[in-house]
Formats: structure tokens, C-alpha cells, sequence
């Protein structure tokens, strides 16, 4: 009989609570940043809280991903090489990286996983990231069905894809935007996210072809359609992003990707979830009502007009309807939404800026704002702060539990309790205790059952209790219950007790895929640079942080491609234009940023 295959949920954890929320909310596995090296900035953890998570997440097969997936430069080398060894030594799962130099370290046997960074986007890539031992590749969020199918076909290695929030405009881990107009380097984990600013598009004359617009910034992706497909084509873990998200976030997009991950696995018996038990979800999961700039499959099924937000960057919400009248107190709006007192509302602003107001009161169709802000008839509004549904998520109890059943029976010395939990996993305990008779058989099974069958504040749901004829002995509630937190306690600890995935790290001379390698490699210390001549590159580049001048450089290299947005691709049934002329450019008002597009290879190059 052949094994099933694994599906995992990977949820964000921008800190322990994040992370603890993940696990009840149905995450089979959880990624974290580490002290130093993950590729946000603001979302470092101590070693303590990582340890005290992956304690926790053990009981439910939860594994623990920790991001380190910055490039370091030589200074850092040593102490990410002792981070490393710290963060083995207190049991996480895996590291994330995109530094190869990592691999040039004496590490110890913790498997690795492949930032999608490193630019997991053509199969020569992710067969060479599987010859030098990573565990798994995170793909490229702009690959199609088609190409992770390709993906699959020739290669072994775990395969991962993003399937829900922000979406960076360029190939991640090839957008230098950031550092060339302020410094702060995307691949060391301060993006400024110069992609979500107004932008001027410009023909060679500087004719406007579009004025003032948020022309690089894409809405958020959503792939709760694509889960069988997705599962069919290959992949193995479903990642959410967000490890700046906060923790409603986490509870809401987790538990709505558990409940639609469960839905797959039940009509998919070749299909099983990587984890152990049940998240019993409080409230009812809806991603409309967390942060979200509109939503796109990207380019999953093919391009389209549809992954990009012009209007604006931020979280408009849910769309509430349009403005029918408007006083000098309250406005009227048609609506199939439920408004509430202290509603957070959205409209976008004749001068084209999105517009915050809050509810004070609603009267059917009327609404009292704590400010009218200029809203007008016509408007389009949109709610973006559910007040009963941020209620709800604060009075959250959502729980976790694990199936085990109990069985009770007479020994030599006393009684034997063994319990088997639905992972497989077998405890017994034997107890010495005396042998009463029962005045009340049927009395004895009652208390029996009862007591044994109370799991409280503990991982597990007793989901029955076999007595085997132990009805005919007295037992006190009090030993009963003893017995139980006993039996508990011992089957907790037997799961924290994980066979670790152990990984060679024994460098090889397989070669890489191409023989040079630009700034684009992201090459930014010396042990970087020997992993890659070792593989066979000739003189690769140092990365452009490493460079002295940008300017002439391409800064970002992306599918998102303008022309074809304003209607000039003659490859997907546009014309090409008239009256304006190449090459195209970009202005912000102080950076001037040309055009390059490479229909080829269908991308659009951002030069500084």
C-alpha cells in the first residue's frame, strides 16, 4: 500500500503569541525569525521564546521553521554560524536561508530550506538546491500550475508555495529598489517598499501616459481556490506570508486555510494532513475582513489586469456599496452589509486617496460618522474594520486537541492504563492499588467512564474509554482522576520525544546551472563566493550592496509588466502605441527610473 502523501499548513509567527495562535488555529508547521539574519527586520525572537514554541509545538507534530534568509556579510559569519548551532541545539525543524555561504559553514545536521530568494524559478534551480542537500525549495511566486508541474516532474525535493498575502512586485530577492533610492536593503531586512509609492509613467518625450498612480504595486495573493490543484501539482506545504502580520491575523488566515485544507483531505484519501489534532474554531474564518489590498492568483493560470491595486496600497475591506445621499450629519447608502456602531469604513476621495471614517451610529440605511471627511454621493465605500468580528476574535476560544482513547484493565499488582492517541502512539502505566469490590456495578462503570474520559486544559479529547470489566471494582473519583493526568502527563512527554530529520551537509562539486553569476546572485562574503566557484562559476559578482555606483543597474526585474497593463502588448491583443514613444520611465517625484522591457523573456526590468 502506498504512503500518503504530507500537505502542510505553514503559518507566519511574527513572535511566541503569533505563534501559539498559529498552532491552536490549525497550523501544521510555523515559521519564525531567529535573533538576528531573518529577512524582516522588525521580527527577530529570542532563543528562549523559539524553545519555549517548539516545546509546545511538538505535542501536535508541529515543526518549527526558523527564517535566517538574509545575505550576511563576512563580519557575520561566524555569529550566524553560532546562531545556527544554538537554534539545532533547542530542536527546531529547519532553517530558511538564502545565503549560500551558509553551506560552506560546519554546520550541524539541521535540514535547509531554500528561500525563495535565491530565485526558485527554473527547474536547473531547484535540482541543483536538492544536489547540495536542501531539504525542500520555496518556489517562486510567479510560477504558473504548469511550470511547478515541470518543477515536480523533475525533481524529488519538497516542494513549497506561497499561498496567501503581499506580493512583491519584482522576482523576490531581485529587487534592489529599496537600497539604490534609500539604502535599506530588501536582502538585508529593511525594505522600504518603495514599490507601494506613486508613480508618474512617462514616454521618451515625457508625455504622461498615466499620472500619479501606485503603478508597481500589486494586490495581495489568494489561493484558496487552487488548494487541490496545487496539491495535485506538487506541492507539499501551503505557506501563508505575513511574519510582520499581528496575531488576529494569524488566527483568521490560519483557521480559514485549515478549514479549507481539511475540506480537500476528506474527498482525497491518497492526501493526509502533517500534523496531529483538531482545531475547534470559535468564530467564522473570512480573510475579507484581514488586511488585504484586493486579491489576485497572480500568475498561476496566466496573465492578467487583475494583480494590481493603482488606486491604492492600502486595506480598503469588504465592498459596502455606493452612496446615495448626503447631509451635513449622515450619509444613506445602499448596502447588503450589516454596518455596526464603531465600524471602520473606507471611500476613495475625488483626488483619488482612500478616506477613513469611523461609524458613531447606523439607523437602517443611515449612517452618523464621527467625521463626514468629504464623502459624496457616488462614492464607492468599503469596510475595513469589522467591529463584532474584531469582538469575536478577542474573545477567541479556539482550542486544540488530539484524539486518544483510554483503556483500562486489571493487572497482577492493580490496574494498567494505556492510552493510544490517533497519531499511533501507544502509553501504559501500571498503578498499585487495591482490589475493592463495587456495591454498584452499573454506578462503578459511570464514575469509571466520567472520570477517565476528562481531558481539561491538557492536548487531548478522550474520544472513549474501554473498561473491560474494571467496572467490578470500587474506584474514588480522586484516584481516577490521579490516574488520568498520570496517563496525560506520560503520553505529552512520549510525543515531545521526535525522531529529528537529520541532514548531510557533505559538500559536493555539483554544477550550478550557469556558469556566471551578475550582482543578481546576491553574493555578499567570501564563503558565498567560494560555494559558487566551487560549483563551477567563473568570477561570480559581488552583490549590488557590495556595489560602488548603481546607477545603470537594473534594480528590479518583474513579470508585472506596464505595457501590457496600458494595453500595448501585442503579444496578449494590445496595439502598440501611437502617440507616445520609448523608452518608457518612471518618476516619484524624485527618482527617474527607465523602462527596459524583455518580451522574450516576458519580465519588465526597472533601471536606476
Amino acid at each position: 500500500m502506498a504512503s500518503k502523501k504530507i500537505i502542510e499548513l505553514l503559518a507566519p509567527a511574527k513572535n511566541l503569541v503569533c505563534g501559539r495562535a498559529a498552532i491552536s488555529h490549525g497550523a501544521d508547521a510555523i515559521y519564525i525569525g531567529g535573533p538576528k539574519f531573518g529577512a524582516r527586520e522588525d521580527a527577530g525572537n529570542s532563543l528562549q521564546d523559539i524553545e519555549i514554541l517548539v516545546t509546545e509545538a511538538q505535542v501536535f507534530g508541529v515543526k518549527v521553521y526558523v527564517a535566517l534568509n538574509t545575505i550576511l556579510y563576512d563580519s557575520e559569519l561566524e555569529d550566524a554560524r553560532q546562531q545556527i548551532k544554538n537554534l539545532y541545539e533547542i530542536g527546531v525543524d529547519a532553517l530558511i536561508i538564502q545565503d549560500m555561504g551558509i553551506l560552506e559553514m560546519d554546520l550541524p545536521p539541521i535540514p535547509l530550506h531554500a528561500s525563495t530568494q535565491l530565485h526558485n524559478y527554473q527547474p536547473s534551480q531547484i535540482k541543483f538546491l536538492e544536489a547540495v542537500h536542501f531539504k525542500r525549495a520555496v518556489l517562486a511566486r510567479e510560477l504558473s500550475i504548469e511550470q511547478i508541474r515541470e518543477i515536480r516532474s523533475q525533481t524529488s525535493i519538497e516542494l513549497e508555495a506561497f499561498i496567501h498575502g503581499s506580493l512583491c512586485v519584482s522576482f523576490s530577492g531581485r529587487c534592489y529598489l529599496s537600497n539604490a533610492i534609500g539604502g535599506r536593503s530588501a536582502n538585508r531586512g529593511a525594505c522600504a517598499q518603495p514599490c507601494r509609492k506613486r508613480y508618474t509613467l512617462f514616454d521618451a518625450d515625457k508625455k504622461v501616459i498615466s499620472s500619479d498612480q501606485h503603478l508597481l504595486s500589486l494586490k495581495d495573493l489568494n489561493h484558496s481556490d487552487s488548494i487541490k490543484e496545487l496539491a495535485e501539482a506538487g506541492i507539499q506545504s501551503f505557506k501563508i506570508e505575513g511574519r510582520l502580520k499581528e496575531v488576529d491575523y494569524v488566527k483568521n488566515i490560519t483557521a480559514f486555510y485549515r478549514k479549507k485544507i481539511d475540506a480537500f483531505l476528506e474527498d482525497q484519501p491518497e492526501f493526509k494532513t502533517a500534523s496531529s489534532g483538531k482545531s475547534y474554531i470559535s468564530f467564522e474564518a473570512n480573510p475579507t475582513k484581514s488586511f488585504n489590498r484586493g486579491t489576485t492568483d497572480y500568475f498561476l493560470h496566466g496573465r492578467t489586469k487583475e494583480i494590481v491595486s493603482f488606486e491604492s496600497p492600502k486595506f480598503l475591506g469588504e465592498s459596502v456599496g455606493e452612496v446615495t445621499q448626503v447631509t451635513t450629519k449622515y450619509f444613506e447608502i445602499e448596502s447588503t452589509l450589516e454596518i455596526a456602531n464603531n465600524d471602520g469604513l473606507v471611500f476613495i476621495s475625488a483626488a483619488g486617496e482612500s478616506v477613513g471614517i469611523k461609524v458613531n451610529v447606523v439607523e437602517r440605511s443611515r449612517i452618523y460618522p464621527d467625521k463626514m471627511n468629504g464623502i459624496y454621493p457616488g462614492a464607492k465605500v468599503y469596510r475595513n474594520y469589522d467591529h463584532l468580528f474584531q469582538q469575536q476574535l478577542k474573545a477567541d476560544l479556539t482550542i486544540r486537541k488530539i484524539a486518544v482513547s483510554i483503556e483500562i484493565s486489571e493487572s497482577d499488582v492493580g490496574f494498567e492504563l494505556t492510552a493510544l492517541d490517533e497519531s499511533g502512539i501507544i502509553v501504559t502505566s501500571e498503578y498499585n492499588l487495591p482490589k475493592n469490590p463495587a456495591r454498584d456495578i452499573l454506578k462503578s462503570k459511570e464514575t469509571i467512564n466520567h472520570q477517565l474520559t476528562k481531558s481539561g486544559d491538557t492536548p487531548f479529547f478522550v474520544s472513549g474509554v474501554e473498561i473491560n470489566g474494571t467496572e467490578k471494582f470500587f474506584f474514588q473519583a480522586s484516584v481516577l482522576n490521579a490516574m488520568r493526568r498520570d496517563l496525560l502527563d506520560r503520553i505529552t512527554e512520549a510525543r515531545k520525544k521526535k525522531k529529528r530529520y537529520e541532514i548531510n551537509h557533505e559538500p559536493n562539486s555539483y554544477p550550478y546551472p550557469d556558469k556566471e553569476i551578475g550582482y543578481e546572485g546576491n553574493i555578499s562574503n567570501q564563503l558565498a563566493r567560494q560555494f559558487y566557484i566551487r560549483h563551477g562559476v567563473e568570477n561570480p559578482e559581488m552583490a549590488f550592496e557590495k556595489q560602488s555606483d548603481p546607477h545603470g543597474k537594473t534594480v528590479m526585474t518583474t513579470k508585472h509588466c506596464l505595457k501590457f497593463q496600458m494595453g500595448f502588448c501585442p503579444k496578449y491583443g494590445g496595439k502598440k502605441p501611437v502617440n507616445f514613444s520609448e523608452p518608457f520611465s518612471l518618476n516619484d517625484g524624485i527618482n527617474d527610473l527607465r523602462l527596459d522591457f524583455d518580451c522574450i523573456q516576458c519580465v519588465m526590468k526597472v533601471i536606476y
